[in-house]
C-alpha cells in the first residue's frame, strides 16, 4: 500500500512538468497597419474583415496543430489574404503610378536562416510560393521584376494575367491620388501589407511577409516586405517578425532584424523590444506596425498607428481577431 500511495504522489508530482513541456505552438498574422477610423468602419465591413483574418489565422494554425512546420503555416496563413481583395497582396494590390499591380514578398527559416524573396512580379498569384521557391530551388535569396517571372515559369507556376490582380476600389486610389495631387498617405489610410510568423511543435520559427506597395509608387520602388532585415526575419535563437507599414522607415531602422538582434542580445522583454524598435521608426516620421513571435510561445504586436488588422492563436488556446488598439481579449503571453 505504501509503495501504491508512493507511486500515485510521484505521478501527481510530475504531471505539471509533463504538461508545461508538451509541445506548444503560436502564429500571428497582419493584414496592414495605418490610420483606420472606428468611425469610418461600418459592421458590415468590420465582420468582412474579420471573416477574412479568421480564414488565413484558422488556415495558419491548423498545420500547427496537426504538426506541420512553421513555414508551411506561414505560407498557409498569407495565401488566403493574397487571394482576397480586401488586401495589398496579391488580387486587390494596389496600383504603380503607370497603372499596373507589382507584387513583393519574402519568406524566412528560423531553423537555418534561409530566405527567399521576389520584387515587382506581375504575373503570379501568389507571390510568397515564390520567394519560398527562391529560398529552396536556387543559389540566390532575391530575384526581382522579368528575371524573377522567368524562374518562376522555370520551376512551373502558372502564368497570371495581370488583370486577375487589378480591382476597382485600388483604381480609385490611384485617379484620385493623380487628380488631386495626394500621396500615398492620403489615399491608404492603411498599409495593407500581409504577414504571417509562427512557431511550430518543434520549436522552429518562421516569417513571411506580401505586398503590393504604395499606390502611386514609381521607378520600381520596393519597400521593406521584400527585404530581408527589415519587413521580414525569423530567427530560431530569438525571434520570428513580419512588419506593415511605410517601408522605407523600416528598412531605414532594419525592423524585422533589429528585434530580433536586441532580443538575443539583451534578453529582454518582447513586448517591450517590439515597443522600442517601433517608437524609433516614430522618431525618424515612420508609422506601421510589427507581428512576433518567440522560442517561449508569445505571440505578440506592436504597432503606432490607430489600428492594424491582425489575429494570433496558439496552443494554449488563444484565438482572436482584432482592428483597433486595445481590442486583444486575452494575454499576449500564453500559459504553457
Amino acid at each position: 500500500m505504501k509503495k501504491l500511495i508512493a507511486l500515485v504522489a510521484l505521478a501527481l508530482m510530475t504531471q505539471p512538468a509533463l504538461a508545461d513541456d508538451a509541445p506548444k505552438w503560436s502564429i500571428a498574422i497582419h493584414g496592414g497597419a495605418g490610420t483606420l477610423d472606428p468611425a469610418q468602419m461600418t459592421p458590415e465591413r468590420r465582420a468582412e474583415y474579420e471573416a477574412a483574418l479568421q480564414k488565413a489565422l484558422d488556415a495558419g494554425a491548423a498545420v500547427l496543430a496537426e504538426g506541420g512546420s512553421a513555414m508551411d503555416a506561414v505560407k498557409a496563413a498569407i495565401m488566403p489574404m493574397e487571394d482576397s481583395p480586401l488586401f495589398n497582396a496579391g488580387k486587390g494590390a494596389v496600383f504603380t503610378w503607370d497603372g499596373t499591380n507589382e507584387l513583393d514578398a519574402s519568406i524566412m527559416d528560423g531553423r537555418d536562416r534561409s530566405a527567399g524573396a521576389v520584387a515587382g512580379v506581375k504575373t503570379v498569384k501568389n507571390p510568397i510560393l515564390l520567394a519560398d521557391k527562391v529560398r529552396t530551388d536556387s543559389e540566390h535569396v532575391f530575384l526581382m521584376g522579368t528575371g524573377a517571372e522567368a524562374f518562376a515559369v522555370d520551376k512551373g507556376f502558372a502564368v497570371t494575367p495581370p488583370d486577375y490582380f487589378a480591382t476597382e476600389a485600388r483604381r480609385r486610389s490611384l485617379e484620385r491620388l493623380k487628380a488631386e495631387k495626394l500621396s500615398a498617405l492620403d489615399v491608404d489610410h492603411k498599409f495593407g501589407t500581409v504577414g504571417a510568423v509562427a512557431l511550430d511543435q518543434s520549436g522552429n520559427l518562421a516569417a513571411g511577409t506580401s505586398t503590393g506597395g504604395m499606390t502611386g509608387k514609381r521607378w520600381g520602388r520596393v519597400g521593406d516586405a521584400p527585404v530581408i532585415g527589415a519587413g521580414t526575419y525569423a530567427d530560431n535563437r530569438s525571434c520570428a517578425v513580419s512588419a506593415t507599414g511605410w517601408g522605407e522607415y523600416f528598412i531605414r531602422v532594419g525592423v524585422a532584424h533589429e528585434i530580433c538582434a536586441r532580443l538575443r542580445a539583451a534578453g529582454a522583454a518582447a513586448q517591450q523590444v517590439a515597443d522600442d524598435v517601433m517608437a524609433d521608426v516614430a522618431s525618424l516620421g515612420g508609422d506601421g506596425g510589427v507581428i512576433l513571435v518567440t522560442p517561449e510561445g508569445e505571440a505578440l504586436f506592436s504597432f503606432n498607428t490607430t489600428g492594424m488588422y491582425r489575429g494570433r492563436a496558439t496552443s494554449a488556446g488563444v484565438r482572436e481577431v482584432a482592428i483597433f488598439g486595445g481590442e486583444e481579449k486575452a494575454s499576449s503571453t500564453p500559459d504553457h
